[in-house]
């Protein structure tokens, strides 16, 4: 990722005055968790598969285990704050000019990372659920022995806070909590994640309000993107989390790298999904390469010069398991780059970027065709889009694509592109604000 960024940024982004980091975050390999003991109740037979199935499916499993969550947690927290200090001892000047922080997640890293930034766990479901259950028992008929013992109940649990908010007033006064997070998250990026499956079984449902709110605050995130494959079998659309009728309205399709003059994502506006029956079989599928699948956008017309995933993702099945151990990576953007320093001296490698490609600036995609499909103007529209969907290229089967296309994301242009173009956002629109003015 931090190749393909390079290369995106020298193409796109030459003329800016700041420069984006990336610091991967690898935490998983620092656990004991069970120690070996999956690894020696694994079958020999397929171990490459096995590998990349105990690598992704095991980590979900261990993170839904009470024995285990508080380390995965605490794993992946205590990295992302040791690295930012380490990044701000370095480079003392991030923070004095005011230097972004953005977190790219993956898979099982996005649901950690979300869980690290809101504080929850499953104590404050419990809690909830008990609430629900005490509510349920007051509409209900019942006699005096059990009415005596619920306000006994009652005034227990009461009594039982009191000494519990005493206990914590006590600590606070002593010790001072310090913040989950050293840092401000300005973009949280998702890729092939399934944070929108956990969120549905923790409850959350859709609003009437098309704020990012819902499901994570802007206090705590000013961005939430989620990028995904169509065929990609772990991840997940959250918008239909947000308003229920995002269900039938495209993700915001990511434009290839090397579009000329696309149209900005802001400025696309939401349409229909076109859903059609799903092939049955593989020869459907190769067949009627141009039908849409009922949870994803219609498939564009396929062009040639644009970059698949998939095509990246055709690595050994050996390949992505190792891949999938790292769930996390973590950019920091707005690193304000020192006047005196010469193109040479940058780790960006400003000096290869061609005069033709400064002119590109802009990053965005011309409106899609749809076949059938209208733009349409909803009651409650959401702020901003969250949904951002990989267009599929020319693969052989979409059951292939389905296996290569979750750990691939991480050396596509398509998605270089599409982070830079959001954590360049500011920067991007001062810099043509100042050439506007200078005119």
């Amino acid at each position: 990722m931090r190749d393909t960024a390079r290369k995106i940024e020298e193409k796109y982004f030459s003329n800016l005055a700041t420069h984006v980091e990336f610091l991967p975050v690898e935490w998983r390999s620092k656990l004991t968790l069970d120690g070996d003991t999956v690894d020696s109740i694994t079958p020999d037979k397929v171990r490459g598969l096995r590998d990349m199935l105990n690598s992704s499916a095991m980590d979900i499993m261990y993170y839904t285990s009470p024995l285990y969550r508080d380390e995965l947690v605490k794993g992946l927290q205590q990295e992302l704050n040791r690295l930012y200090t380490l990044f701000c001892s370095r480079n003392p000047e991030f923070e004095e000019k005011g230097g972004k922080v953005s977190i790219v997640s993956h898979s099982l890293g996005c649901v950690i990372t979300y869980d690290i930034m809101t504080g929850w766990n499953p104590v404050t479901l419990y809690e909830q659920l008990l609430q629900k259950e005490e509510e349920e028992l007051e509409d209900r008929w019942m006699s005096y022995e059990e009415r005596r013992l619920l306000e006994e109940l009652y005034i227990t649990k009461q009594r039982l806070r009191e000494i519990e908010e005493r206990l914590h007033g006590l600590k606070a006064s002593t010790i001072s909590k310090p913040p989950v997070l050293k840092f401000k998250v300005e973009n949280f990026f998702c890729m092939g994640s399934p944070l929108a499956v956990f969120l549905a079984l923790r409850g959350i449902r859709p609003g009437n309000s098309g704020s990012q709110d819902h499901i994570l605050p802007r206090t705590i995130c000013n961005r939430l993107l989620n990028i995904f494959h169509p065929t990609d079998p772990v991840a997940y659309r959250l918008e239909p989390l947000i308003l229920k009728h995002y269900s039938n309205i495209s993700p915001v399709q990511i434009h290839w790298y090397n579009t000329a003059n696309p149209l900005p994502y802001e400025h696309m506006k939401p349409s229909f999904l076109n859903p059609t029956k799903e092939p049955t079989s593989v020869t459907d599928s190769e067949s009627v390469s141009t039908v849409p699948s009922p949870t994803t956008s219609p498939v564009m017309v396929r062009r040639h010069y644009g970059e698949s995933i998939t095509n990246i993702g055709k690595a050994s099945i050996l390949g992505a398991a190792s891949i999938g151990k790292g769930l996390g990576g973590m950019l920091f953007s707005r690193f304000g780059r020192s006047s005196a320093t010469t193109p040479q001296t940058l780790e960006t490698g400003k000096d290869g970027a061609e005069g033709d490609d400064k002119k590109a600036t802009t990053v965005g995609t011309p409106p899609f065709p749809h076949s059938s499909s209208s733009f349409l103007e909803p009651a409650v529209e959401l702020e901003h889009r969250i949904d951002f969907e990989l267009r599929e290229g020319l693969v052989e089967s979409r059951y292939w694509s389905a296996v290569t296309s979750h750990t691939a994301y991480w050396s596509s242009l398509d998605i270089a592109l599409f982070l830079l173009t959001f954590m360049y956002k500011h920067d991007q629109e001062d810099t043509d604000k100042s050439n506007l003015d200078t005119i």
